[in-house]
């Protein structure tokens, strides 16, 4: 009697798990891919409202400023009411925003649009992954985050590839307005399916098994001063990536084929790196994608189209690879009952940093050019190794004491 009673315990609780992490999945996906969809429709702006590099990049920031800014709050509403309506009110103003952009007749409206956008997909962070590490403990937590962030890397795949599909067979205003109509089906679908309750009553207990031992205090800033740098010139290089692709003659639907290209690398350096950073360790996994991501950077500027696009997964598993290392090496600097804060302030940094980077070589584009621009973030992003050198004794002493 009490092992049949066991079971049926067992069997809501494995539901439970497999809906929080369908949700998490979903959203992030879907989020991620509005996120990066912009990318490919910044050069379609750039030609109907007659732009310029800096304000390019400042349409771009108005996305993903708004997404950095608001998670903190975002967390803090969802305290307040519940994070199911939460995440599905942002869900639903994330389509809402490219509806709006779909409708748009100026600059001022399509600015008022990606606002909106930003605003309803600055939920998913927050909340998604918190749901995923409230339902899995332990080492199943490690493996639920991974298939979270992997789902976030299929998102940006497959949407930009698809509104991409859609500008060849009609106009790009009832394409992203299709789009957006999406988020709304799947406002739906989290409401209805996001548990309500903590489903590993254990996930509480077991964070704080872990001893609250002491670090030095500049390891965490130094590790979010890389995880900055690395998002910064990531997001930089996406922005001008387009351009660049433009000049070697590449059309919409090419650059929509280029960037599903860089973020499948992006997904599988994600995976490959978590076991190479288990393997030779932090510093050295950061000093391996950094300079690969240089690299690839400097390579890509002389090469004809179709060489690029052979080159382009590479990069993406260097540039995405990174964040693999640095988001998993918070935990090792943080004690367990601050790492929920952690990861917001580290989210927070590292797309804020994002956010402002494109206006920033969006100005130095303008100066210089797409080309020497690229030349330029290639540089910056070797001031990560330095940075990586001066944490790599914090994370092994923190590593022996765990």
């Amino acid at each position: 009697m009490t092992a049949v009673a066991d079971r049926a315990s067992v069997v809501p609780q494995t539901r439970d798990e497999r809906r929080a992490l369908g949700v998490a999945c979903g959203a992030h996906a879907l989020h991620d891919g509005y996120t990066d969809l912009v990318y490919v429709m910044l050069p379609i702006w750039q030609a109907e409202f007659g732009l310029s590099y800096a304000a390019v990049g400042a349409l771009r920031t108005l996305f993903s400023g708004t997404l950095a800014g608001l998670q903190i709050p975002s967390g803090l509403i969802a305290e307040k009411i519940g994070p199911a309506p939460v995440l599905a009110i942002g869900t639903a103003l994330a389509g809402c925003g490219y509806i709006l952009a779909g409708a748009s007749v100026g600059l001022a409206m399509l600015a008022a649009a990606l606002i909106l956008g930003g605003a309803g997909a600055s939920t998913q962070h927050p909340l998604a992954s918190a749901l995923v590490t409230r339902a899995f403990a332990g080492p199943r937590s490690i493996k639920a985050f991974g298939t979270y962030n992997f789902a976030g890397d299929i998102g940006k795949m497959t949407v930009p590839a698809i509104g991409a599909f859609l500008i060849a067979l009609m106009p790009w205003r009832p394409a992203v307005a299709l789009l957006g109509a999406c988020g709304f089906a799947a406002a739906i679908a989290v409401f209805a399916l996001m548990p309500r309750q903590r489903v590993d009553a254990a996930t509480h207990a077991h964070s704080t098994d872990a001893p609250a031992t002491s670090t030095p205090r500049h390891g965490f800033p130094l590790l979010l001063s890389i995880g900055i740098i690395d998002s910064a010139t990531r997001m930089g290089f996406l922005v001008f990536l387009p351009f660049l692709l433009t000049d070697k003659g590449a059309s919409v639907q090419a650059v929509g084929l280029a960037l599903t290209f860089i973020f499948a690398g992006g997904a599988c350096g994600k995976l490959a790196c978590a076991f190479i950073g288990a393997r030779i360790g932090m510093f050295a996994t950061v000093v391996l994608t950094e300079g690969l991501t240089a690299l690839g950077m400097l390579v890509l500027l002389p090469l004809p189209l179709g060489a690029c696009y052979a080159l382009l997964p590479l990069i993406g598993i260097a540039l995405n690879g990174t964040s693999t290392v640095i988001y998993g090496s918070v935990p090792l600097l943080v004690a367990p009952s601050k790492r929920s804060r952690a990861f917001s302030i580290f989210y927070t940094g590292t797309i804020g940093a994002g956010a402002i980077a494109p206006v920033l070589f969006g100005f130095l584009g303008d100066f210089i050019g797409v080309r020497p621009a690229i030349g330029a973030i290639a540089a910056v992003v070797l001031v990560t190794l330095p940075l990586a050198l001066a944490l790599r004794p914090v994370l092994a002493a923190a590593a022996e004491r765990s």
